[in-house]
């Protein structure tokens, strides 16, 4: 997406305008000069001051699409209470960029830093990047005790659905799933039945955050999508919403489908949803030259539950070379319950490329008391990727006896340690 035009004016003119002398901003937003008005949004916006909202806000009607921008940026970096009233409304704005500074707004309220500060970040982000913000991996969400008004839920629905562009509607639905919106499950069920393909996209990634499993089977015509990125994505949030109407097709994905990456997200989301019937398919799976299908496998043949498994599964371990596949197996066995494989598990927790493997595992396992308990002592004596990674573990799947060891952890020497095991406590008391 190229830069609007009025926010190319509006960096140009603020920047020929920061050697003069300025004059007072709440006088020059009655000025008959677009530029003039836009300048004195930037500088209210500057003083961060809430006090300056209500004079923002009346510039939401200007006819000028410039400073109606200005204002809203300035509005965004106020970032109070305050602030999301006027977003709200700068949503109907008829201009798509503008409607879409005021959703990241919304967003950057919950989770600060979405939008970075500063007079003409946001405008300069929006206006230049949304197209490859749309191909970045979004793993965003707010933490589960944040509460998020019903009425911002609501002005993001309506955006998702009937905003001006798609490229807003698409950064609508990424929004609801950062938001954790649940009530906007409706809206976000309407936007897949759009032809845009990025709006499909952000709007299956954010059911896959809500996590609501009423929604699975009502996009499982996307299954058989013609476009790729999409059949991949319906399947993933299949099997993560736990669709089990879905599993013969997902079986006949795996066996049919010419596209390795529609296979391997096929027999994931089969593996999540462990049914013995499915076993000879795992085998057969286990020994494939897909390294992706090899893990696949293990999981479903670990989440199975069948201890005679165990001695495959080990097998399959000493003779796997890649890494990703032993730790699918490592959980595999540790699920049948050989926790000798723990320490495989925690060790990947060190690796800046495997921990986001290894840590669901141990989400997934420390649900299982006699995995938990083995958690506590590495949280407390292991390293510091050990100790933040373990306090999410914990945060998700503890349980009220799990608290006194995060309020220890709270007293950490390593700052980020101690604030990661805050904000676990946090979650697991919001949980509780």
């Amino acid at each position: 997406m190229r830069l609007p035009v009025f926010v190319a004016l509006a960096m140009a003119v603020s920047a020929a305008l920061l050697t003069a002398n300025p004059p007072d901003a709440k006088e020059d937003l009655h000025s008959d000069v677009p530029k003039v008005r836009a300048k004195a949004a930037e500088d209210l916006g500057k003083d961060r001051d809430s006090q300056n909202i209500p004079l923002l806000r009346g510039l939401l009607k200007d006819p000028d699409r410039q400073v109606r921008a200005e204002a809203v940026a300035a509005i965004v970096n106020i970032g109070t209470q305050d602030s999301l009233a006027p977003l709200m409304e700068a949503t109907r704005d008829s201009e798509p960029s503008i409607q879409m500074l005021a959703v990241d707004g919304l967003v950057n309220f919950y989770y600060p830093g979405y939008v970075q500060t500063g007079w003409t970040a946001a405008l300069k982000k929006f206006g230049s990047s949304v197209k490859s913000r749309f191909t970045e991996t979004n793993t965003l969400v707010i933490d589960p005790y944040i509460k998020v008004s019903p009425d911002v839920v609501q002005a993001l629905g309506r955006v998702a659905t009937g905003g001006s562009s798609m490229d807003s509607r698409a950064l609508a639905a990424r929004a609801l799933g950062i938001l954790r919106a649940r009530d906007a499950v409706p809206q976000l069920i309407e936007a897949l039945r759009s032809k845009d393909s990025e709006v499909i996209l952000e709007s299956l990634r954010a059911l896959e955050k809500i996590g609501d499993k009423s929604a699975g089977p009502q996009f499982a015509f996307l299954l058989r999508d013609l476009s790729e990125p999409v059949q991949v994505a319906a399947v993933d949030a299949t099997g993560q919403l736990q669709n089990r109407e879905a599993m013969p097709v997902l079986r006949e994905l795996v066996k049919t489908s010419k596209k390795a990456n529609v296979r391997r997200a096929a027999l994931v989301a089969l593996a999540k949803m462990p049914d013995p019937a499915d076993k000879t398919l795992y085998y057969t799976y286990l020994a494939d030259k897909d390294r992706y299908l090899r893990a696949a496998a293990a999981e479903g043949i670990g989440r199975c539950g069948d201890a005679s498994d165990v001695d495959r599964l080990k097998k399959a371990f000493e003779a796997e070379k890649s890494e990703s596949p032993r730790l699918s197996m490592a959980f595999a066995l540790v699920h049948l319950g050989d926790l000798s494989y723990i320490p495989y598990l925690l060790d990947a927790l060190n690796s800046t490329f495997h921990r986001g493997e290894a840590r669901p595992f141990l989400i997934e396992l420390a649900r299982q008391p006699q995995v938990l308990a083995q958690l506590y002592k590495p949280l407390q004596e292991g390293s510091n990727d050990q100790k933040k990674n373990l306090a999410e573990v914990v945060a998700i799947s503890g349980n009220a006896q799990s608290l006194p060891y995060l309020d220890q952890l709270s007293h950490d020497p390593n700052s980020e340690v101690a604030q990661e095991a805050i904000r676990a406590a946090k979650i697991l008391r919001a949980r509780l």
